[in-house]
């Protein structure tokens, strides 16, 4: 009888579709497991599309009980990580709706309220000592052109999965991408050589 040899962690990691089967069950480790694989992501997510950690979290929150209450409705076509994204877009066009969202503004004397530097203060070394706020940067930006940018280049996510995750069909995401990273090469102008 051969010998079995001792499996990675890694391998005995159960998948996400698992955890969903295990969780329609009334698993209450397993849903624990999905959401400490995937509440993370959905915050940080959630943090970038909207500009603020509360709002944030009350989002990712309201994420997962869409997600427990749909869970009926989840068919597997697509993966658990895009079915997740998709509800946690649409609870953050909700929000935007209802216009909820709490602004911050980023004050540094050097920007003025557009977020460029005052005529005469382009040097070199004034420049280099100006952070840059990646949040007031996206905060220009149109609630569709950021939510492209974020779930492309933050998030990695594939056209497919993007078009799943906004519900939208491939070639408009391709060419919300293409409009905001034409907007942020405008507002970028005054920072790049």
């Amino acid at each position: 009888m051969p010998t079995r040899l001792p499996t990675r962690e890694a391998d005995c990691r159960r998948t996400d579709a698992e955890l969903l089967r295990l969780v329609r069950r009334g698993d209450d480790a397993a849903f624990g497991e999905l959401l400490d694989r995937h509440a993370g992501r959905l915050f940080a997510l959630a943090k970038s599309m909207l500009g603020n950690a509360a709002d944030a979290e009350d989002v990712v929150q309201e994420t997962f009980t869409g997600a427990v209450r749909g869970m009926g409705g989840f068919r597997g076509e697509a993966s658990v990580k895009t079915w997740l994204t998709r509800i946690l877009v649409r609870r953050v066009a909700r929000l935007r709706r209802s216009q909820r969202v709490r602004k911050t503004v980023c004050i540094d004397e050097n920007i003025d309220g557009a977020g460029r530097l005052p005529p005469g203060a382009a040097t070199a070394t004034v420049r280099a000592d100006l952070r840059m706020d990646v949040g007031a940067v996206l905060a220009e930006l149109s609630a569709e052109h950021r939510d492209v940018i974020v779930l492309r280049e933050m998030q990695s996510m594939s056209y497919e999965e993007m078009a799943r995750a906004l519900g939208v069909p491939r070639g408009t995401v391709e060419s919300r991408l293409f409009r905001a990273r034409r907007r942020l090469r405008e507002l970028l102008k005054d920072y790049l050589p």
